[in-house]
């Protein structure tokens, strides 16, 4: 029989790799660090503008301007190199999507509670 060789595939491509490099972190959003590890109901302000709520801990809630439009940013940072950076778990909601929310707080800790 004759023998088949596999050809190695380059990738000299400059195409588009993939998921991998559109999940990029803002460019340098340092949060204000606060002596507060448990809750702080006033907003701290980020160095570029960015209001910053701390929930506990490294969860924060952000406002943010993204493509245009006001976001409401709920996530866990991370400290990598002295700076504050966003990981992936966490959600951004619209206007409309943060009133919805806001709409079923009462139902939700009812449930909650029960």
């Amino acid at each position: 029989m004759p023998r088949i060789s596999k050809k190695k595939q380059s990738s000299s491509s400059d195409s588009d790799s993939g998921p991998d490099d559109r999940n990029v972190p803002p460019p340098n959003k340092k949060a204000k660090e606060s002596g507060n590890s448990t809750k702080n109901d006033e907003p701290a302000g980020g160095g570029d503008g960015t209001t910053i709520w701390t929930l506990e801990g490294m969860r924060q809630v952000r406002i943010n301007e993204f493509r245009g439009r006001k976001m409401v940013d709920i996530r866990e940072f991370y400290e990598k190199d002295g700076k504050v950076l966003p990981g992936k778990k966490g959600i951004s909601l619209s206007l409309s999507q943060w009133k919805k929310l806001l709409s079923i707080t009462d139902d939700v800790t009812r449930a909650l509670e029960h």
